[in-house]
């Protein structure tokens, strides 16, 4: 096998890693607390991400094993052999781990090859459409990116770093297109929007309905990211994790299509 092929195979290995360990976190949310607003929503978010790696895994195409895998593990069949749209969404959870269970069993096969001859070209998905700044979208993509990635690498303060870097830029590019005008008649504090604090423009946002009340689980040391002049609290794969699972909700709140 060469080297590239290699990587790739080692690549998505390390996705399906990470989605199966966010998964598996999600089951236990869940069990906890069946019917909480933000781990409902946290597995809606994880659900998209499965999908858009068994796109890629299967090259787009429905037909493939795993796009099917994937679209079955959201029905249930009743006595009489009909389909019941609705699963509780723990089980949906433990369904799609399984799918992504086979697809790590089959890249780990020697002969991987035709499973991912396809997968190349998909292109990668655009998260950040709905960023009024055209020119700040591929620098959100590629820090959402490097998010993900530091977090799949155990660097949670990058982790962390990043994911409230780009929570407050999308923040921050809604209230800007929304006019300071706007937001001083919804009783926002006079000033530039840039010299804000991040809290500030959170607390705004709320307040104008761009955002609902995601960030409220915004670990601590999130809200003081910034802060260079003090010491910095150590960061935890829990806090890391949290403040990315707050960005796509926010990400959901600011582009409801999504």
């Amino acid at each position: 096998m060469d080297q590239t092929l290699q990587a790739q195979i080692e690549s998505y290995l390390s996705q399906l890693d990470s989605l199966i360990r966010r998964g598996r976190d999600l089951c236990g949310l869940l069990a906890a607390e069946p019917s909480d607003t933000f781990a409902v929503t946290a597995v809606r978010v994880w659900q998209q991400d499965v999908g858009i790696t068994v796109n890629q895994l299967s090259g787009g195409s429905k037909a493939h094993w795993l796009a099917r895998s994937f679209s079955e593990a959201f029905l249930v069949r009743a006595t009489d052999g009909g389909a019941i749209e609705e699963v509780a969404p723990e089980e949906i959870v433990t369904r799609l781990l399984g799918v992504l269970e086979q697809a790590v069993a089959s890249l780990s096969r020697k002969d991987a090859v035709p499973f991912l001859s396809a997968s190349a070209e998909t292109p990668a998905p655009r998260r950040f459409e709905f960023v009024h700044n055209t020119d700040l979208r591929p620098v959100l993509e590629s820090a959402y990116s490097e998010s993900r990635r530091a977090l799949e690498g155990e660097h949670f303060d990058l982790a962390l770093r990043t994911s409230c870097g780009i929570l407050e830029a999308i923040i921050t590019d809604a209230l800007e297109h929304k006019g300071l005008a706007a937001l001083l008649a919804s009783g926002a504090p006079a000033g530039n929007i840039s010299d804000w604090s991040f809290d500030t423009r959170i607390a705004v946002a709320e307040r104008t309905g761009l955002i609902r009340n995601g960030c409220a689980r915004l670990p601590a040391v999130a809200r003081t990211y910034r802060h260079e002049s003090e010491p910095a609290p150590p960061v935890s794969e829990r806090d890391a994790r949290q403040a990315g699972q707050v960005l796509n909700v926010i990400m959901r709140d600011l582009d409801p299509g999504r």
